[in-house]
């Protein structure tokens, strides 16, 4: 009974909270005015929706692993141009360098080159839903169905993989989620502080709800509150009302109300601590920086605003799910993913100055990390795009990052090599989005006790000697390094 209701309430928190409350956001509680700002610490997820080919986000140029020549030749009509001093800006792929190897940003990505070059990026290689440490053998040949993640190169299974942690089987939670629960068990926040500790600013997803706890969701840019109410007395009378028959709702007892009931508190605690959200915002000095109008641009300034808030809200710790839609490129590619890299750079360019203005004195406690559905083949079909691949390269930003390198190991840029899936160029991931979220956490506060907790399948990759020889070895395979 206990597993069902928990279902049930979590069910009703991802769905009802943004279906029904998504226009002023699921704001649960507001907390003591008790947090440090030497102790503070926030993650900012943004989720690239549609599978991000990563193939063009970061290109061997000059490697000991694999070069330009044969990235160029396999892509075909997908390569991106060699870094050249001559070309006109945002045409060529941008040069970092890590060690004796250079590599090419995506042209449109030129803050993030220079957040490279001031040790402010990194690049996580080759992440991905693991079961356990797979090989090419494995996967042509697996022992069994459940060696493999749930439905691979499917967008709903792998986006739900990516976010929950879980390769298998049907997830009610997420790693977001299951940190959120975690911070709190431990006290990370104030005892008093009973605001969500995880924000959706991108509306409900599975990444952020708990177990035990939920996300609110906080819409950028929108009034946070009912609509349709004033300041009159008419509209006082009526939302004294409707809070009077959330409450007799939440005083019914019998199991068959239990669907009402945790409506109705989902309903009461919206509209209560949205007005406490209110007030914190308007006491804010608010952001100076410019962000851009995109839908990420004004993502992260509303993430910029709460995390300026966070003494009001009396929180510690933060986690903020953000998202950027349209990655799913079967065609078109360059163009769409020019555009939409085009997007990102602004509006990560905009966070970091901020971090740098408004939020200066917490900035090295704010790191923002990517994530998406997959990546796709490194071959090009015949529409202009590429298909559903597998493992994917993603971005680690901000002042605590180990950043100007590259962690984990890059795919040998070769059809039918030890690191492809297939035949086309999926690569087979080589850090599981485990131990990506596990260095994330820990960094977080979170001790390793409670990495089971979050990650539940991050056992299978603790064992160095069962690692297959394509996989890198890890000090601690709970910390892939790239975290002060």
């Amino acid at each position: 009974m206990n597993s069902r209701r928990r279902f049930l309430r979590n069910a009703l928190q991802a769905g009802a909270a943004g279906a029904t409350l998504g226009r002023f956001g699921v704001l649960n509680a507001f907390a003591s005015q008790a947090a440090a700002s030497s102790s503070y610490k926030a993650l900012v997820c943004v989720f690239l929706y549609g599978g991000n080919d990563s193939n063009n986000l970061i290109v061997p140029v000059s490697t000991s692993g694999s070069n330009y020549s044969s990235y160029a030749a396999i892509r075909q009509n997908l390569a991106l141009p060699a870094p050249s001093n001559s070309a006109a800006a945002g045409t060529t792929l941008l040069p970092i360098g890590f060690g004796n190897d250079t590599y090419g940003l995506h042209p449109q990505l030129a803050a993030l080159q220079n957040l490279w070059n001031t040790k402010r990026l990194a690049v996580v290689a080759n992440v991905g839903t693991l079961v356990a440490p797979t090989t090419r053998t494995q996967f042509l040949s697996p022992p069994s169905t459940s060696t493999l993640p749930n439905n691979l190169f499917s967008h709903s299974d792998q986006v739900a993989g990516m976010q929950t942690a879980t390769p298998l089987g049907f997830a009610t939670n997420g790693w977001g989620g299951r940190l959120a629960d975690v911070i709190a068990q431990l006290g990370l926040n104030p005892i008093s502080a009973t605001f969500p500790a995880l924000v959706s600013v991108t509306g409900t997803s599975l990444f952020g709800t708990g177990a035990t706890t939920h996300p609110a969701a906080v819409p950028p840019g929108a009034a946070i509150g009912l609509q349709g109410y004033d300041t009159s007395l008419a509209a006082a009378d009526r939302l004294f009302a409707l809070k009077s028959l959330l409450s007799q709702e939440l005083l019914q007892t019998s199991s068959g109300a239990a669907l009402i009931r945790e409506a109705a508190s989902i309903t009461q605690n919206g509209i209560n601590d949205s007005d406490k959200l209110n007030v914190a915002l308007k006491g804010a000095k608010g952001i100076g920086t410019a962000f851009p109008t995109t839908s990420i641009g004004q993502q992260l300034l509303e993430v910029a605003k709460l995390i300026q808030v966070r003494s009001a809200l009396g929180m510690n710790r933060q986690i903020f799910f953000c998202s950027l839609g349209g990655f799913d490129t079967h065609s078109t590619q360059l163009t769409d993913q020019a555009t939409l890299f085009t997007q990102l750079n602004a509006a990560l360019v905009s966070f970091e100055q901020s971090l740098d203005a408004e939020l200066s004195d917490v900035a090295g406690g704010v790191t923002l990390f990517t994530e998406s559905d997959f990546s796709r083949t490194l071959q090009p079909n015949s529409n202009g795009g590429s298909d559903h691949a597998w493992g994917s390269h993603h971005l680690v930003l901000g002042p605590g990052v180990q950043g100007g390198k590259i962690y984990g190991k890059f795919p040998s840029l070769a059809l039918n090599s030890n690191d492809d899936a297939g035949g086309e160029g999926r690569w087979i991931p080589t850090t599981a989005v485990d131990q990506y979220g596990a260095t994330l956490a820990q960094w977080f506060g979170v001790p390793k006790a409670y990495l089971a907790t979050v990650f539940p399948n991050l056992a299978n990759f603790q064992n160095a000697s069962k690692l297959p020889p394509t996989y890198p070895v890890y000090a601690d395979p709970t910390n892939v390094g790239f975290m002060g």
